[in-house]
């Protein structure tokens, strides 16, 4: 390869040119999904190169990433939706897999027939205590007006003063009996409203509008709580697919590098050759220690919405790059054509490879920018896995294979 300046900004293809020089900071391997799962971290590296002979490349002007993440998209809502802990039966369900619901929709009935049972008892006594608060109030009326009666009357010296008292008192006795009455009908429905709530447990309704992704158990099934310490799956897995983010486990040593509102590029394993911009929408402010695995932060991105590809599933495996600097008009080199120490081994005009010591800049797995001691058209080995490669060796350039 030789060395070159930059000759403006080019598209397409991998290794294509451009004006400026990226520097990206990545690692690992997640997923598109509710709960995101990360691993893995993906190399990147330059084609090797023949000893003798010799594969040579050019450092040139172009962008440097490297991979922050293999993350997992994710919905910003969604999960199980749980059934009471008794043990029930299935009665219907209203959305089968992969069907959307709208939010308040019914999806599941459990078979609750003993409660519907008792919430119309319940009713009946509703309206029986009603009947009886009609009949105690009247009789508490006429009994009222019985005593206004022997009072009028006792004036008048008809009657005696203990005849008004026990008018009286048969009045007020009549009155306390038509607001127990009527206390009564508010017992009554107390404990219909009691029985709608136990009937509100054997029915799911979605929480919001979503996609159900898994259904446990089928119509006729008995559900029975799992015991204690160990979890119960949910009835119905519902996800809210109408904004969708990605979400990764980053080492905690990269964590102080990640701000919200950085830029990142993002591609889909499902989406090949294409990229979509976004920005980093959160970093946990905290570090998460799961057993067996590795000290990590979580960190949220999101697609930019009039870039976003249509139809993306929540599940989808996803490769992030957060852009931590930008450098314009660079020269840069194949990462895989440093050897230790900030070396590289330069094609000679005399057939001869020639170690050089030169100073880096930004970097990443792919490519490393190089401040000085290269200059534009000298030429580097890109092949140092190959047996034979070493300083003051004679070299033979080897031809490109064509892209086919």
């Amino acid at each position: 390869m030789v060395a070159t300046k930059d000759e403006g900004p080019q598209t397409g293809g991998a290794g294509a040119r451009n004006p400026w020089l990226t520097l990206t900071k990545g690692g690992g391997g997640p997923r598109i999904d509710s709960n995101c799962q990360f691993a893995n971290t993906r190399a990147w590296h330059g084609r090797g190169l023949p000893a003798p002979p010799s594969n040579l490349g050019p450092p040139w002007a172009g962008p440097l990433k490297s991979l922050l993440a293999r993350w997992v998209l994710a919905p910003p809502g969604g999960g199980g939706v749980k059934e009471g802990r008794q043990p029930v039966k299935k009665a219907s369900c209203r959305r089968g897999r992969g069907e959307r619901g709208d939010r308040n929709q019914l999806l599941m009935k459990l078979w609750n027939d003993d409660q519907q049972a008792q919430s119309a008892l319940a009713q009946a006594q509703v309206e029986t205590a009603r009947k009886r608060v009609l009949e105690a109030c009247t009789v508490a009326g006429n009994a009222e007006r019985e005593a206004d009666r022997q009072d009028a009357l006792f004036k008048q010296g008809f009657v005696s003063n203990s005849r008004v008292e026990q008018a009286r008192a048969d009045a007020q006795a009549r009155r306390a009996g038509c607001e127990a009455a009527r206390a009564d009908v508010a017992q009554a429905q107390a404990r219909v409203a009691a029985t709608q709530v136990e009937q509100k447990r054997t029915v799911l309704y979605a929480p919001f509008a979503g996609t159900v992704a898994k259904i446990v158990g089928e119509v006729g099934e008995y559900s029975t709580p799992s015991p204690p310490g160990v979890p119960t799956p949910p009835a119905i897995d519902l996800i809210d697919d109408s904004c969708l983010y990605i979400r990764a486990p980053m080492d905690e040593v990269d964590a102080p590098k990640i701000s919200p509102g950085q830029v990142v590029r993002i591609s889909f394993d499902a989406l090949p050759k294409q990229s979509f911009p976004g920005t980093v929408k959160r970093v946990a402010p905290y570090v998460s220690a799961v057993e067996k695995q590795a000290r990590t932060v979580d960190v949220e991105a999101t697609l930019n919405a009039d870039t976003a590809p249509p139809h993306l599933l929540v599940g989808y495996s996803a490769d992030v790059e957060v852009v931590l600097a930008v450098r314009e008009a660079v020269v840069r080199v194949p990462t895989a054509a440093l050897q230790e120490g900030a070396r590289v081994l330069v094609a000679g005009a005399d057939g001869v490879l020639r170690a050089r010591s030169v100073k880096t800049g930004l970097a990443n797995w792919e490519f490393t920018e190089v401040t000085e001691g290269l200059a534009a058209g000298e030429r580097v080995v890109t092949s140092l896995e190959r047996a034979g490669v070493k300083a003051d060796a004679a070299y033979v350039a080897e031809a490109r294979n064509p892209k086919k």
